[in-house]
């Protein structure tokens, strides 16, 4: 089989992964408030209980990148899907906090492991596509992340119990994984194919594992991920707190972002072909601090709703883009160059609602909230800088 023919096969097995992915880890959402009254948590236990999730993840994506670089992608995504399968039913019986906690710790050790891995795995066959892929692969972790939210309810509503609706999820995530398996790169094929790309230098000796472009681009994802996590805790209590909309309708602005980033990465990888890196992650940035700042300072509701749309609309390929730059820099395997900026990433996700919690404590939400389109904005011009600095385009990068 030719190496065209291999790569059309594994770039729709990805995209199967990235679904099935986004779909197992939102299926946990439905779970909490049933975990909560299991365990009659109050919400400070709950919190702490929910960052075993964060904590499993945190811990395993650096160990990630070198699974995947010596071991091969392939093979990390399948133990990590079967760990994440195989963990989910128990979610919705166990009913010790202790038990609960490492049972949800290995589930989010899952989720971390595959996340790099399959990131990683998009990266090298984006190299030999020759052509844009990761903004639709995130786009359809985004669409299965929104579908996973309402299937375990859809599963129950029409009449399944929590244990069997989970055990179908996890069945459709084996039998996702077991028919893809086959067609994606093995780690003699990703060696082989990286090596012809230039993940070595000239003289054939193997670089650091990170660098400071890294480090930037790291950095960078870490602003836009905070930015992210800070829709998901604060919006609502924002939208009901500073613009009076009722508690139980204010979710919508976190909904209105999610659907435009969303769809705005089922359309990035046109984007991003016609476009280069810079002006997508530039404008993109610009446009989602704007977005934000449109949010905070509006006085009328629907231009409030409409900050939202277009926060998500300017955020959404701005970190597929990290993704793809850092699969691309020739120091660095990009199994591990992923693994490092998902981790800084993940980070700023879960411990930047902290840092606006905190900022908002000492002066208002609303001036939480500034500080992170002003560090948004700061995102666009300073990859403009580095892209400058380093001369690189899209175009540019494919030629190379």
């Amino acid at each position: 089989m030719s190496m065209n023919n291999v790569v059309s096969r594994a770039v729709p097995a990805i995209k199967y992964i990235f679904f099935v992915c986004g779909f197992a880890l939102s299926s946990w959402a439905p779970m909490v408030p049933f975990a909560k009254a299991r365990l009659a948590l109050n919400d400070s236990e709950l919190g702490m209980l929910l960052l075993m999730l964060g904590g499993g993840a945190i811990m395993m994506m650096p160990v990630s990148g070198y699974l995947g670089h010596k071991f091969g992608n392939r093979i990390v995504i399948l133990v990590s899907c079967i760990a994440i399968a195989f963990v989910l039913p128990f979610l919705v019986f166990l009913d010790s906090t202790v038990s609960m906690g490492a049972a949800l710790f290995i589930f989010g050790a899952g989720i971390g492991t595959v996340d790099v891995s399959m990131n990683a795995a998009g990266v090298h066959l984006q190299n030999l596509y020759g052509r844009p892929i990761m903004s639709s692969l995130h786009g359809l972790f985004s669409v299965g992340g929104l579908v996973g939210s309402l299937g375990l309810g859809i599963l129950m509503k029409i009449g399944l119990e929590p244990f069997h609706a989970a055990i179908f999820i996890s069945a459709l995530v084996l039998l996702t994984v077991a028919l893809q398996y086959g067609k994606l790169f093995n780690a003699a094929g990703e060696r082989q194919t990286a090596e012809s790309h230039a993940e070595k230098d000239s003289n054939g000796a193997r670089f650091s594992w990170i660098n400071a472009s890294v480090l930037f681009l790291g950095v960078l994802c870490f602003i836009v991920f905070m930015a992210e996590g800070a829709m998901l805790d604060w919006s609502a209590l924002f939208l009901h707190e500073n613009r009076g909309m009722d508690e139980s309708l204010a979710g919508i602005g976190y909904a209105v972002f999610s659907v435009a980033m969303a769809a705005m990465r089922m359309f990035g990888d046109r984007i991003v072909e016609k476009l280069s890196h810079r002006t997508v992650v530039t404008c993109g940035a610009l446009i989602a601090s704007a977005g934000l700042m449109t949010v905070i300072l509006s006085p009328w509701m629907g231009l409030t709703i409409t900050g939202f749309f277009i926060l998500g609309f300017g955020a959404a390929n701005i970190v597929p883009v990290f993704f793809n730059e850092a699969g691309k820099l020739k120091k660095v395997p990009a199994a591990a160059a992923v693994a490092a900026i998902s981790t800084m990433g993940y980070s700023g996700q879960l411990l930047g609602p902290v840092s606006v919690g905190f900022i908002a404590e000492k002066s208002s939400l609303a001036l939480a909230l500034g500080f992170c389109s002003l560090l948004l904005a700061g995102v666009g011009l300073s990859f403009y800088l580095f892209s400058i600095k380093s001369g690189r385009t899209l175009k540019e990068n494919e030629s190379n």
